[in-house]
C-alpha cells in the first residue's frame, strides 16, 4: 500500500516538515514523487519510519538511527527484539516509580507507614530512568548493554548513605572543577583534585573504574554536546579542559 505525505503523517502522528527534514538528510526518502508533486511513501519506508521512531523514543541522535539503518548487516527483526527488551527496562523503572509515588500520596493521607528506605527507592529509579532517557543509548553503545545493565543492578542497590554521598561528591567535584579552570592548568593541583573527586563519584554508580573507562567518559563528554552542556554550565569551554585533567590523572 502506498500513502501520501500528509496521509502518512495522519497515521503516525509526525509532521509534514519532520518527513521533509527526514528526505533531505537522507533518513527517510520517498518512493517516488508523483507527477504532480506529492511524495508517495510505500510499505518499505512505512516500516522504516516505525524504525526511526522505535530508536527515537529509546534516545538515540538521528545520525545514529541513519547508520543503524543502512548498515549492511542490519536485522529488522534483531532490531525489534532490542527495542523490546529496552522498552521493557523501561517500562519497570517507570513502575517502580508508579509504585513509590503511589505510596507517597497513601503515606501522605496517612493510610499507611512509609519507611525511610521506601522512599529512597524512587530517587534510584528516577536516577536510572533519567540517565537512561538521557544518555542510554550512547552509554550502551560505547561499554555494552552488559556494563550498563550491571550499573543499573548496582545502583538499585545503593544505601541511602551511598547515594547521599554521591551527591555531595558530585557538588564537590563541580566547584573543585570550577575553582580548577580557572586557574587554566590541567595539570595542578586543583585541576587533579577534581578528577580524584570525579573517580570517586563514578566509584559510587559503577565499581568496576578503570582508568580506560573513565578516559572513555571524558572524551564522550566532548563529543555529546548534552554532556558539553552540562560541564560548559560551570564555564565556556570547562568540558575540554575537564577531558585533558582526566587523560592526565589517568596517565600519571
Amino acid at each position: 500500500m502506498e500513502y501520501t505525505m500528509n496521509k502518512l503523517t495522519k497515521m503516525s502522528g509526525i509532521s509534514t516538515r519532520t518527513l521533509r527534514y527526514y528526505d533531505e538528510i537522507g533518513l527517510l526518502k520517498p518512493t517516488r514523487v508523483a507527477s504532480s508533486g506529492y511524495r508517495i511513501y510505500g510499505q518499505e519506508e512505512v516500516d522504516t519510519l516505525q524504525q526511526i521512531l522505535f530508536y527515537k523514543e529509546l534516545g538515540f541522535s538521528l545520525d545514529d538511527v541513519k547508520k543503524l539503518l543502512y548498515a549492511p548487516d542490519f536485522d529488522r527483526g534483531q532490531a525489534f527484539a532490542e527495542h523490546l527488551s529496552a522498552l521493557q527496562k523501561k517500562r519497570e523503572r517507570l513502575d517502580t516509580l508508579i509504585i513509590n509515588i503511589t505510596k507517597s500520596i497513601s503515606a501522605l493521607k496517612g493510610d499507611i507507614v512509609m519507611t525511610d528506605q521506601e522512599k529512597f527507592e524512587g530517587f534510584k529509579a528516577k536516577l536510572i530512568e533519567d540517565n537512561e532517557t538521557q544518555y542510554g543509548a550512547e552509554i550502551r553503545k560505547k561499554y555494552g548493554d552488559t556494563v550498563v545493565d550491571e550499573s543499573i543492578t548496582h545502583i538499585k542497590g545503593l544505601t541511602k548513605e551511598q547515594y547521599d554521598l554521591g551527591e555531595r561528591l558530585r557538588l564537590r567535584f563541580e566547584d573543585t572543577l570550577k575553582s580548577a579552570f580557572s586557574t587554566g592548568d590541567p595539570a595542578g593541583e586543583l585541576a587533579q583534585n577534581a578528577c580524584d573527586l570525579h573517580k570517586q563519584w563514578l566509584c559510587i554508580y559503577n565499581p568496576k573504574y578503570s582508568k580506560d573507562y573513565h578516559m572513555g567518559l571524558g572524551e564522550m563528554y566532548v563529543a555529546d554536546e548534552r554532556f558539553r552542556k552540562n560541564y560548559d554550565k560551570l564555564a565556556p569551554g570547562c568540558t575540554e579542559f575537564l577531558r585533558d585533567a582526566i587523560n592526565i590523572y589517568c596517565k600519571n
